[in-house]
């Protein structure tokens, strides 16, 4: 998932704003132009993050004049996303999880952009690992971007206001359980919450099992065998359960999505939840949260195979685009997304924007090259990061001593949306079966696998 994955696809009027922020009408392109819409940004977000986006359209379309840009604001969703797909709402330039690249791919919903993107410079220097999530038989059907490793994203300033050093986040599970248990009883707030619904129940329960050594998924001799009912998986099951039921530190509402959740720990009713490394952006964008007051560290790990679940996005264009679209939208996925990695220039005019806009820059990220390159480009926009580099350097300094765990490859939306209601059964239920509860689960989705043509 993206510090995932849900919600709604939404299109939207938007000729006013576009022209008005870049001097041309989406409404119709002059003869000779090639027009395609494009996915811009979470509905709800603000206007100076929208601003933004509109400053970096303007920009492209003035090094491109051959292009016209129509921005729709667009979140991906697992339930809705096939049928705005067959309704044929989908921009020509959209993103996907990891986990739906392939799946889409295989069933032929995602354009071919081989020929396009080896075209680009860097095209030979990707991360394979990371390409190979939307890639099959040598062919290319989208550019990996924004991956993430799981964290703890933490508020600072209740940290403090529970006598809490923020310097010093939990290292382990009993020290996020210990300074929830405080928080909650200090200032009567949830200490630690947990995601519950719209899939992101699975996706945290997933993270937390590989931060204790277990899999969700395991491959032999080709076949994959869903293992939801491991070890690890009933301890961190347990241990949520605990935090519920023993120490009242989990707060009262079991039912939150990714936006739920971001909304409560925006408006201070959370100090502590399980997140994506990249999720500062969204919550500046649409909860208003100061970057001096966020915390991130990396997720708690122990025992043997533990690691941190690591995920992001695809950039992927419409299937149903011309030729000459796909060349265009590769263009703008190398402008938009890329080039803020790979040329110093762009990096620091896509730096200056989001400074200017009073958007976060120095979000913690994970390398789609190598981390020679990250690194470059981090220094290229030193002077622009406006992201207290201490505030998040527990994660940044220890995610790369740790495991980079993919998510489960088979079947990843439909096992999260049946373990979200495990998670929730957890909490609301002192006497949920927690092995007979995930025992269904295997049931249920080893279905799946098994009836797979691919």
């Amino acid at each position: 998932m993206k510090s995932p994955r849900k919600a709604v696809i939404a299109t939207v009027a938007i000729g006013a704003v576009l022209a008005a922020l870049t001097g041309c009408s989406p409404a119709a392109a002059p003869d000779g132009k090639i027009t395609i819409t494009v996915a811009s940004l979470i509905p709800g977000s603000s206007k100076d993050a929208f601003a933004a986006f509109y400053a970096r359209v303007q920009q492209f379309e003035k090094a491109h004049k051959n292009i016209t840009l129509k921005p729709v604001e667009y979140q991906w969703t697992g339930p809705t996303f096939a049928s705005q797909l067959a309704g044929g709402t989908l921009p020509d330039v959209f993103n996907v999880p990891f986990t739906d690249s392939q799946s889409l791919l295989q069933a032929g919903q995602l354009a071919d952009i081989t020929a396009d993107v080896k075209k680009l410079p860097y095209a030979s220097k990707f991360n394979q690992n990371l390409l190979q999530v939307a890639s099959k038989d040598g062919k290319i059907y989208g550019i990996p971007y924004g991956p993430y490793g799981y964290g703890i994203s933490y508020n600072r300033a209740l940290f403090t206001k529970a006598g809490l050093d923020p310097n010093k986040p939990p290292t382990t599970w009993d020290e996020v359980r210990a300074d929830a248990k405080i928080i909650s009883d200090k200032l009567h707030i949830a200490g630690f919450m947990q995601f519950t619904s719209g899939n992101t129940g699975g996706w945290a329960l997933t993270a937390e099992t590989y931060s204790r050594g277990g899999r969700m998924e395991t491959v032999s001799g080709g076949k994959t065998t869903v293992t939801t009912d491991n070890p690890q998986t009933i301890a961190s099951l347990q241990y949520l359960h605990d935090l519920r039921w023993v120490d009242n530190s989990v707060g009262s509402n079991f039912l939150l999505d990714w936006s739920g959740m971001n909304q409560y720990f925006g408006a201070g009713q959370t100090a502590m939840y399980p997140s994506g490394s990249d999720v500062l952006t969204s919550l500046v964008q649409q909860n208003n949260v100061d970057p001096k007051d966020y915390g991130l560290t990396v997720l708690p790990t122990e025992g043997a195979d533990s690691g941190i679940l690591a995920g992001g996005n695809v950039a992927t264009v419409n299937v149903k685009a011309s030729a000459e679209e796909k060349a265009a939208a590769v263009q703008w996925i190398d402008f938009y997304y890329m080039q803020k990695l790979t040329n110093q220039a762009q990096s620091v005019a896509d730096a200056k924007i989001l400074v200017g806009a009073k958007q976060p820059v120095g979000v913690p990220q994970l390398p789609i090259f190598d981390q020679k390159t990250l690194d470059t480009s981090l220094g290229w926009i030193d002077q622009y990061i406006n992201v207290p580099k201490a505030n998040v350097a527990p994660f940044q300094d220890g995610v790369f001593k740790l495991t980079i765990v993919p998510e489960p490859a088979r079947h990843t939306q439909e096992l999260y949306a049946a373990l979200d209601s495990v998670v929730q059964a957890v909490l609301t239920d002192k006497n949920a079966d927690i092995t007979a509860l995930l025992q269904g689960v295997n049931k249920k989705v080893q279905a799946l696998v098994d009836a797979d043509t691919y």
